[in-house]
């Protein structure tokens, strides 16, 4: 009989076996699953990317500068809005130089001026809104594009044609649509490899816990083998064989569940808009890899688990006690977390190597846990007497591996909210900024040669529309001191506007400060004489008059410190501003309104607000969050699941002496006290230690992005909270187990 006939043996006629070979199965497919739906995230995001590549003029080239001849194309992609739903928004214009253009999937043909190509969802919602508020924008619909051209099923896309004349001075000549290859969303790369760690290894815990169901049972057959003449090398093949047998249905089943796994990722919004189904896609072989790594590792630890049997099985048959463990293990975490600060403090830290260093950091849980597990033992069995008390310090430090494993995914779980919680609020400290006009005002880049024209052309249309509000092109110059072109040279931005435009336009803190004759306003001290007025950076522009009049304003935002008013009087002769803002208010009855009709005026040109950065900022923390708590659910609910099947593992190898303590008349409510403890008092401290390396590791991780200090919270000790929370309800299964102990004959075992 070979060594898997013997393990399908076993499985037949062992209830117990089956229940650990079941559960088993079920955690290597939790763990398989959850592996290909997160590797597949990478991918899935270039696969997004891919197909809207040709919306970014920054994947465009042309080479039509080297040959002195015009591109085919004039290409200008920007941001529009409708409401606080983001339009990507196109605008191309054909020079006629070559005719024969490949177009990208998708894209029906070009445009021609007046004309526009929208999306199917963007067409839905023009017919479902007045058309000055949103279908003027675009001309005449002609055709729509289709799902080969979108990031995302919802996406709001418009291809809009415009005569060459019409087009910005910033639009781009292109020889053609770009067929270069897009890259993944590098945040949510970072986030599908951190979502590997630390829900791969409480998987694993789920599978480790399992498999313990009944390690005691396996341990003495094994030894029962090994003193009947079985050599080392068939009792691992028996085990192996058993692990492998539970391991290999598991990644099987894993594979069958991910793409349902993958479908209901589908639905989870990332960056705007939900995905494909076909964009969560894994190569067969990274598929069959992942299938083989899994089973692997528990065929591994099945074998590791079984060593003392190997090396000493009279001792194993006989339970001997075990030896103490070593002091060495409470080096893991300050080698590991020196190692992690070692990758972060690189100057181009390699993504590779942070992740090895929080794996690393991960891992080293698993060996500073048992010895806080004994610790944690021998000082209740020191300090406390009561029965329950007594019993669950023994049991944690006569056995604490075992002890542990309950602990192990809470322990693992805490850490991921503790991480989770340490970078939320600070990447939510990053929000604000944005340009210094007030939120319900509208601006668009202009230039000196189009910015008049632009405000009368969006006059016009507010006036057709019966929109009072008008439009003003506001200047804007530099403030220099120190000699032009060198180090020395100090530049600071002014606006050319009067104190009242500023006052109704600006988020400085100027109500009250406009005094009668031009005056220049500053957040700060400025001398007049120090100071030149220049159009741009590299020219050396005209002094400022020593004599002009500086208003200094009272303190507001600190990001609107710096601002700076000049009155256009003071401007000196000979200094025209280049660069030009043209800017409109709104009121929240007529926004959509005012931006129709300033988009028509500046074709080619995003229309912005501070009130729609703050949307869009707003946006991406919304994805973090939402990840964020996907993540802690299952991390949490793997985290309980392997406390759950720990407690009840505990409880069937100790079946002998909790059927000898019941007998000997110990009531089933102090052995459940004292299984409850064994949980609890474990996960109090390494749940207290995971918390503050999370709160590590999150800090690090931050500083990968903002150098700034992070900000912590008193939700960082909510994960703390609910992971003791969490080991105590895992435990409470530890009551039924014990009444069917108490149900069955002491002779069974």
């Amino acid at each position: 009989m070979n060594s898997f006939q013997l393990a399908m043996r076993v499985l037949r006629v062992d209830r117990r076996t089956r229940t650990s070979a079941i559960l088993t199965a079920v955690g290597v497919a939790v763990a398989t699953s959850l592996v290909l739906l997160l590797a597949s995230l990478p991918g899935a995001t270039q696969a997004r990317s891919q197909r809207a590549i040709w919306q970014d003029t920054g994947s465009y080239y042309s080479r039509s500068g080297e040959s002195q001849a015009p591109g085919p194309l004039l290409m200008a992609a920007n941001k529009d809005y409708s409401g606080d739903r983001e339009i990507t928004r196109v605008d191309i214009a054909q020079t006629g130089t070559s005719p024969m253009l490949s177009l990208p999937p998708g894209i029906p043909r070009l445009p021609a001026p007046g004309e526009s190509i929208v999306s199917p969802a963007l067409g839905k919602l023009i017919q479902s809104t007045p058309q000055a508020q949103l279908g003027d924008r675009f001309g005449k619909l002609v055709d729509s594009l289709g799902p080969e051209s979108l990031m995302y099923p919802e996406q709001l896309v418009a291809v809009v044609g415009h005569t060459p004349e019409s087009m910005p001075k910033t639009a781009m000549a292109a020889d053609g649509f770009p067929n270069k290859e897009a890259q993944p969303d590098p945040l949510l790369e970072l986030l599908a490899w951190v979502g590997v760690i630390v829900l791969l290894v409480p998987s694993l815990v789920l599978v480790a816990s399992s498999a313990r169901l009944t390690a005691a049972r396996r341990e003495l057959r094994m030894a029962a083998l090994r003193l009947a003449g079985a050599t080392p090398g068939q009792v691992t093949k028996i085990v192996a064989a058993e692990t492998a047998l539970s391991a290999v249905v598991g990644a099987l089943l894993g594979i069958l569940v991910a793409p349902a796994l993958q479908g209901l990722s589908t639905f989870v919004p990332w960056g705007g808009g939900t995905w494909l189904a076909s964009d969560f896609s894994l190569s067969v072989g990274s598929t069959i890899a992942v299938a083989v790594a899994i089973p692997l590792l528990v065929v591994f630890a099945g074998v590791l688990g079984i060593r003392r049997v190997l090396k000493t099985p009279l001792f194993a048959a006989s339970a001997h006690a075990r030896k103490p463990l070593h002091w060495w293990r409470l080096l893991a975490v300050p080698v590991a977390g020196a190692f992690f600060l070692f990758a972060i403090s690189q100057d181009n830290a390699s993504l590779p190597m942070v992740m090895l260093g929080l794996f690393l950091l991960v891992g080293s849980a698993a060996i500073i846990g048992p010895w806080v597990t004994s610790a944690v033992g021998g000082t209740f069995v020191r300090i406390w007497r009561k029965p329950a008390s007594l019993l669950a310090g023994r049991r944690l430090r006569d056995d604490p591996k075992s002890a542990y494993r309950a602990t192990a995914g809470v322990v693992l779980a805490v850490f991921t909210g503790s991480m989770a919680l340490t970078l939320l609020p600070s990447f939510e400290s990053m929000a604000g900024g944005g340009r210094t006009f007030k939120d319900n005002v509208l601006y668009a880049d202009s230039d000196a040669a189009h910015a008049q024209q632009t405000a009368d052309q969006t006059n016009a249309s507010l006036a057709r529309y019966g929109i009072t509000e008008k439009a003003v092109p506001v200047g804007q110059v530099y403030l220099a001191t120190g000699e032009t072109g060198t180090r020395s040279e100090r530049l600071n931005r002014a606006f050319v506007m009067s104190c009242e435009d500023a006052t109704q336009l600006l988020r400085v803190n100027i109500a009250g400060s406009c005094q009668a004759g031009p005056a220049i306003y500053s957040g700060s001290v400025l001398d007049p004489a120090a100071y030149r007025v220049t159009s741009e950076y590299d020219k050396a522009g005209a002094p400022l008059d020593p004599k002009a009049t500086v208003h200094v304003l009272p303190r507001g935002d600190e990001d609107t410190s710096s601002t700076i008013v000049i009155d256009p009087a003071l401007v000196p002769a000979g200094v025209t501003p280049e660069f030009f803002d043209v800017i409109v208010p709104t009121t929240a009855e007529n926004a959509e309104v005012v931006r129709t009709a300033l988009v028509g005026a500046a074709p080619g040109q995003e229309v912005g607000s501070r009130g729609l950065h703050l949307i869009g900022q707003q946006q991406e923390l919304g994805d973090l969050r939402r990840v964020t708590v996907i993540g802690l659910i299952a991390a949490g609910v793997l985290a309980g699941c392997s406390a759950a099947v720990a407690t009840a593992g505990s409880v069937m190898d100790r079946r002998r002496t909790f059927g000898a303590l019941i007998a000997a008349g110990t009531p089933v409510r102090v052995l459940s006290r004292a299984l409850r403890m064994e949980a609890a008092l474990p996960a109090m401290v390494a749940t207290i230690g995971a918390g503050v390396v999370g709160i590590g590791v999150g800090m690090g991780l931050y500083s990968l992005v903002e150098k700034e200090a992070v900000v912590l919270s008193p939700w960082l000790l909510a994960p703390v909270v609910l992971g003791i929370g969490v080991a105590l309800l895992g435990a409470s299964v530890s009551t039924p187990a014990l009444k069917r102990v108490q149900s069955e004959p002491l002779a069974d075992e």
